[in-house]
């Protein structure tokens, strides 16, 4: 694990304290909102930039573990995540959006790591991450319409247009760009490494600024925070025991059944939170939910990965 991983929940941290201070400054916090989606575009361009789509047919080597991971990713988690957010939500309609759209986007970058950590099947874990975006592009706005819509009204319009600015053009641009340097070694020795490493920068900065233009109105609602908690850890903590529970079932080896926890609990919320600030752009709760999401996930993914590591050296016991 690099030590960007490493880091990254101090990164973020850091990112949000600088952003509500700079807040503070009536100039900055006037203009701080014009750089979140600019930010936002240049991370989903890097992580489309190193995510190769030639690995689609290697996921389907293994049908039984894709099929656990759609299922479970696309049908289960949503009802979940409608279910929990009911419960515990329900008085706070821009919150249970925001936690609806954190939990419907599976991860694509730290997962890996943790997998690794907790001795999984990176290979595998790898060979899915494409399914997971192109599911999570293509399924979002329909999760949005059926869940969210019944919330709080969603005009299609502005749905659509933050797709296609956050979402379709990073996407287009970041192929275009390896077809077009398909036979250049500076593609692969310095392009995409280095947006490899700066992701986490450019989502630290759309942060920063989300954090700048919201400051006042976000630091009279830090309660959220609480009220998050129990619902983001629940969810991890079911998800834990059905990610068990199916790979026991499914007679999965330790080292699938750790891929498979891993890529049902971990989830992306930079992709949910590009689409939060361009269709949410006066709920500013809505992007806070899903900035304090990872803040809990990143904790539970190293605590998950030490659990997996202890039934693995008892069973070898």
């Amino acid at each position: 694990m690099g030590i960007l991983d490493k880091l990254q929940t101090v990164i973020i941290l850091f990112a949000v304290g600088l952003g509500l201070l700079l807040g503070q400054v009536n100039i900055v916090e006037q203009y701080a909102e014009n750089l979140i989606t600019p930010f936002l575009l240049l991370m989903l361009y890097g992580l489309f930039l190193t995510i190769p789509l030639q690995q689609l047919k290697k996921a389907f080597s293994n049908i039984k573990f894709l099929g656990a991971n759609t299922v479970i990713n696309f049908i289960w988690i949503p009802a979940l995540a409608w279910g929990l957010g009911s419960i515990f939500l329900s008085d706070y309609p821009a919150l249970w959006i925001g936690f609806i759209m954190l939990m419907v986007t599976p991860c694509t970058d730290w997962y890996l790591a943790f997998t690794g950590i907790a001795k999984g099947n990176v290979s595998l874990s790898t060979s899915v991450l494409p399914i997971n975006l192109i599911l999570q592009v293509v399924l979002l706005p329909v999760y949005l319409l059926i869940f969210a819509g019944t919330i709080e009204s969603i005009p299609m319009s502005t749905l659509i247009e933050s797709i296609v600015i956050v979402l379709v053009i990073p996407f287009i641009l970041a192929h275009l760009t390896r077809f077009l340097l398909r036979k250049k070694s500076v593609l692969n020795n310095k392009i995409i490494p280095f947006f490899g490493n700066a992701q986490i920068f450019f989502l630290s900065l759309a942060i920063m600024a989300m954090f700048s233009s919201q400051g006042s109105y976000l630091l009279e609602n830090l309660k959220v925070i609480y009220i998050l908690i129990i619902p983001v850890l629940l969810f991890f903590v079911i998800n834990y025991i059905v990610g068990r529970l199916v790979g026991k079932f499914l007679k999965f080896s330790y080292e699938d059944s750790v891929s498979l926890n891993m890529t049902i609990i971990a989830r992306n919320s930079p992709v949910s939170l590009a689409i939060a600030v361009t269709a949410f752009p006066d709920q500013p709760l809505i992007a806070l939910a899903l900035v304090i999401g990872p803040l809990i996930e990143l904790p539970v993914l190293a605590i998950v990965s030490q659990i997996l590591l202890f039934t693995r050296e008892k069973v070898k016991k």
